[in-house]
């Protein structure tokens, strides 16, 4: 756990150090306005009260105008500073009723059929590799059935519920630290970020579409790479990260039907929310209330008890704080949270 906790700190603190202040203002010596004279033509037509009206408006406040005029008429894009939740200052706008708006600059609603190979080709891989880690525990146990499926089962539970706590790192991390500029994971900082401002469009993609990009990080050659350092003395390793990665590739389509109604999904999906196998539609909604700070994990939801009553990422959002200075954004948006936080208060339900 120790060990966790501490690759977990390092990776937030990492994203963290790319983020910047949001909702603040550009200060007036961050823009310098053109210099402009004000000529009077002397003329004897021009009456003096005008001309001495014209001259009123001096260097400085000419100065002022063009640092409004600027500031109102820029537009920022999900790559700029200060991108919070599409709220103030990140140039979103939150889409009235059941509307989307893709966010991340290049992204689109439509499945292209590399988005399908992509995700057919890792589940079939991974189904193979997990369907050899049976094999191999069957092979262990002397052909004990019984023993293999017990163990089987065992590990796959056991592999949900890390892919649970997984999937609620992932989220809290990008939900609170970065922008779109920060390297590597900026598009996907983006993305979830923004899924704020617009949270129904998730509905409107197809299922390729949707999780095509959890197949990276979590794809066959991760999975592969973990089996073969294993080696095939230790095939619930191998059962175990291949359902591990196959859970987080799917907790964004979980993640989708938690959005939907009981009428638009099947009554299979409606099933597995009611038993709590996968995240449901009231728990997810509750994350998102400002100041968004709790119920992050989107595979079934088990741990986010757990983690918001122990105050876990209130206590890693502090000690980022302490190490570099930056506040996550949900202590940006709620000023009594960010208190409580600082007092070493982190339990959400004080």
């Amino acid at each position: 756990m120790k060990i966790t906790t501490a690759i977990t700190l390092s990776a937030a603190t990492i994203l963290s150090s790319h983020e910047s202040t949001a909702f603040t203002a550009p200060r007036a010596h961050q823009l310098i306005a053109p210099s402009k004279g004000f000529s009077t033509l002397r003329s004897t037509l021009v009456d003096e009260t005008d001309t001495i009206n014209k001259q009123q408006l001096t260097e400085e406040q000419t100065q002022e105008n063009y640092i409004t005029e600027t500031v109102a008429n820029t537009q920022k894009s999900f790559q700029d500073d200060g991108f919070v939740f599409g709220l103030e200052g990140s140039g979103l706008e939150r889409v009235k009723g059941r509307g989307a708006n893709v966010v991340v600059e290049g992204d689109s609603l439509e499945t292209t059929p590399q988005q399908v190979a992509m995700v057919s080709g890792t589940f079939a891989g991974q189904a193979l590799i997990a369907a050899n880690a049976i094999h191999e525990l069957y092979t262990h146990t002397n052909g004990n059935a019984p023993v293999t499926a017990l163990i089987s089962l065992a590990t796959i539970v056991s592999s949900w519920v890390a892919a649970d706590l997984g999937s609620g790192i992932l989220h809290w991390s990008v939900d609170n630290y970065g922008n779109g500029r920060t390297p590597v994971m900026g598009n996907i900082i983006a993305a979830f970020q923004g899924h704020h401002s617009a949270p129904w469009t998730i509905t409107y993609r197809g299922f390729c579409n949707n999780v095509w990009k959890l197949c990276i990080p979590f794809g066959l050659p991760t999975v592969a790479a973990i089996s073969f350092v294993a080696g095939p003395e230790n095939p619930m390793v191998s059962l175990f990260f291949s359902f591990f990665c196959f859970s987080e590739i799917m907790s964004q389509e979980l993640h989708k039907w938690s959005h939907m109604t009981k009428k638009e999904t099947p009554a299979i999906v409606n099933t597995l929310q009611g038993l709590g196998i996968t995240i449901g539609r009231v728990p997810h909604a509750q994350h998102h209330m400002a100041p968004y700070d709790g119920n992050y994990c989107i595979v079934s939801g088990f741990c986010n008890e757990a983690l918001d009553n122990s105050g876990f990422f209130r206590w890693m959002e502090h000690k980022i704080y302490e190490i570099n200075g930056v506040e996550s954004n949900s202590m940006k948006l709620d000023p009594e949270l960010r208190a409580k936080t600082l007092r070493g208060e982190y339990r959400l339900t004080q």
